[in-house]
C-alpha cells in the first residue's frame, strides 16, 4: 500500500466542500476495519484512506496550508499505513466508566505484548508496539497503543485465499479472542501484495 503525498491530498477549501461525503466514506470504510476483542478492546486497522482522513482532519482543524506543515503530517501518519506484509492498527482499551478505566488500565501493563493475530493454518504473531513512543508507566498502561503484525508471504497469500482470521489478547487481566467476520478478512486482505 502507498504512502500518502501532496498530491493524494485536498486543499483547504477543497476538502471543506467534499468534508461530509468524504467523512461518510470513511465511517463506512471503517467499519470493517474495526475489531472487536471481548467487551473492552478493540483493534483499528489503518489504511491509506484512514490516514488521509486523520491527516485531512489535522490540516484542516490546524490550518496547515504550507508544504512544510503538510510534510510533517504526512511524516507523522504515514509509517501508520501497511506496507503490503503487514497489518498496522490502532488498538485501544475501552471502559466508559472513568474509574473502571483507571483500575483496569493499572492490571493491564504489557497488555499490547499480549495482543495477536491468526491465519488459519498458522502460528500467532504477536505485534510490534509502540515504536513511536513508550505508553506505559510503572502504574499503568495507555488506553491507546500503535502496534504492527509482520505477515510472512505464505500468511499473505492465505489471507488472500480466503483463510480464517482471528485475533486475541493473553494477559492476566484480561483473556479474550474472536474471529473476525468475512467483510473485516476481506478487508485486511486488501492490505497485503
Amino acid at each position: 500500500m502507498s504512502k500518502l503525498t501532496h498530491e493524494n491530498l485536498y486543499s483547504l477549501e477543497k476538502y471543506s466542500s467534499i468534508r461530509n461525503d468524504f467523512r461518510a466514506k470513511v465511517i463506512e470504510h471503517k467499519r470493517n476495519r474495526r475489531v472487536a476483542i471481548g467487551a473492552h478492546a478493540a483493534l483499528y486497522f489503518e489504511d491509506q484512506l484512514t490516514m488521509q482522513y486523520q491527516v485531512q482532519e489535522m490540516l484542516r482543524i490546524e490550518r496547515i496550508f504550507e508544504a512544510e506543515g503538510i510534510q510533517e503530517e504526512l511524516d507523522v501518519y504515514n509509517p501508520l499505513i501497511p506496507d503490503g506484509m503487514n497489518w498496522k492498527a490502532t488498538f485501544m482499551i475501552e471502559y466508559d466508566d472513568v474509574e473502571e478505566r483507571k483500575q483496569a488500565l493499572a492490571k493491564m501493563i504489557g497488555i499490547e505484548r499480549g495482543l495477536w493475530v491468526q491465519v488459519e493454518g498458522f502460528d500467532k504473531v504477536n505485534p510490534i508496539a509502540n515504536e513511536d513512543l513508550e505508553r506505559a508507566t510503572e502504574d499503568k498502561t495507555s488506553s491507546v497503543h500503535f502496534v504492527r503484525f509482520e505477515l510472512t508471504p505464505e500468511m499473505a497469500a492465505a489471507v488472500k485465499q480466503g483463510a480464517q482470521i482471528k485475533a486475541g489478547i493473553e494477559h492476566p487481566a484480561y483473556t479474550e479472542e474472536t474471529t473476525l467476520a468475512p467483510e473485516v478478512r476481506d478487508s485486511l486482505a486488501g492490505d497485503l501484495h
